[in-house]
Formats: structure tokens, sequence, C-alpha cells
């Protein structure tokens, strides 16, 4: 397992393509859509809008990383990596492990970036770091395992791409990471809740403000562990299958 995470870190490494996704546009977009919305805007509107932009972004742009991990596993299957793989003595998920641990570590660190942008561009509040902290570990871990699931679900590097974008940009809509999820109807409001990115944009606002209680810290980890849990399950069972089509 050890071999494989520090193969897929060295991969990840040279990808320059990786930091534009992970990185580049994400900081674009935040500053661009934090002018437009702050143009004209008081003190207290203004840090509003950036308190929701700044967490709603970075939730947003996590997933993008589900790209790379489509494109990672697609590689492997097609170059014959996963077969050789399979034929030494490794169980499964430690395979997956391998693979999956690598891009935990990379989203922390976009989260870590992101925030940190945040808090020397626009001065935001980070009242309850370790909160704050443990909340990114669980989106990543959430988004990741995901992601996981995803890879080992598709036939082609072009439809995990659409997913992602699908998934990325659908569930900002919905979950209120471009609106505040007040001003959407009230139908949206409640299929928000059945999305992680919502708990997690909420949860990460809260931090922000210093608001978060334990109660609902709790509730919004629960709810990214039980995503990311889902989605690495998912991927064991899935994983005969996608090593049918790479032995073949």
């Amino acid at each position: 397992m050890g071999a494989i995470f520090t193969l897929e870190m060295k991969k990840n490494l040279q990808d320059k393509g990786l930091l534009f996704w992970m990185v580049i546009l994400p900081i674009i977009f935040t500053y661009l859509f934090i002018e437009i919305f702050t143009s004209g805007a008081d003190d207290i509107a203004k840090l509003e809008v950036i308190t929701s932009i700044v967490p709603g972004y970075i939730v947003m742009f996590v997933f993008f990383i589900m790209i790379s991990m489509v494109t990672s596993f697609i590689k492997d299957r097609d170059s014959g990596m996963t077969a050789r793989i399979a034929s030494a003595p490794i169980k499964p998920k430690f395979y997956l492990l391998g693979k999956w641990l690598p891009y935990i570590l990379i989203v922390c660190v976009q989260i870590f970036i992101l925030f940190s942008f945040g808090k020397v561009v626009y001065d935001i509040n980070l009242e309850q770091p370790i909160l704050l902290t443990s909340l990114s570990i669980f989106l990543a871990y959430m988004v990741t395992g995901f992601g996981l699931f995803l890879a080992l679900s598709v036939k082609t590097e072009n439809m995990g791409i659409a997913l992602t974008q699908v998934i990325a940009l659908g569930g900002a809509l919905i979950s209120g990471l471009w609106v505040p999820i007040d001003m959407m109807p009230n139908m949206l409001q409640k299929t928000a809740e059945f999305l992680p990115q919502y708990w997690a944009h909420q949860a990460l606002q809260d931090t922000m403000h210093g608001t978060l209680a334990y109660k609902d810290f709790f509730t919004a980890s629960g709810v990214l562990f039980a995503y990311g849990t889902s989605g690495f399950l998912l991927a064991v069972i899935r994983y005969r299958s996608f090593l049918k089509v790479a032995r073949s």
C-alpha cells in the first residue's frame, strides 16, 4: 500500500493541471464573485457575502479532485497497471487505500490554501480553527470517498469529467453555495438537506463566525463521514467489475 501511495503522490505532484483546477481557478472565481457581489455594499453586508462565498467555493471546487481520480484509475486500467497489481499479493482494499489517501491529503492542502487566501486577502474570521480543521478533513474524506466510487464506475474519462461537473455545479446550485439558502424556494431548501455540500457549507460558515455548536458539528461531520464511507464501500464492491475490464 505504501508503494502505491508514494507512486500516486509523485504523479499528482507532477501534474500541473491539478494546480490549476484545485488552486488557481478557485482563487480566480472567488475573487471575481466577491468583487461582483460586494460592489457598493457596506462593510457588514460585504463581510456576510465574503463569509458565504469563501467556504462556498471551497466546497464546490474540492469536488473537482474527482477528475484527477477518474483519470488516474482509467490510465492504470488501460495501461495494464491495475491487472499487474491485482496479480500481486495485495488485497483490493489496500490497493484502493493506497490510491485514495493521496487525494485526501491533496484536498486538505487545497482547503488550507484557499482559507489562507481568504484570510490574507479579505481578513475573514476563523473563530473556531479546531472545528474548522476537523470539518475540512471530513470534507476531504467525503469528496474523495465519493470520487473513488466514481472512478471505478465510469468507463471513460469524458464520462467522469461530465459527471464531476454535474455533481460539483449541480450540488453547488441546490446546496446554496452560489445563492444564500434562505433565498431559495422551500422545495430546494428541503432537497439541500440531503446533500453533503449543504452540511459542509453551513458548518464551515458557522465556524468562521464562531457560532458552531458541538451538536451541529457532530451532525455535519456525521453526514460527511457517512457519504465518504459509503463511497469507499461501494468502490470496494465495484472493484471486481473494474478489474474484469482491466484484465480484458
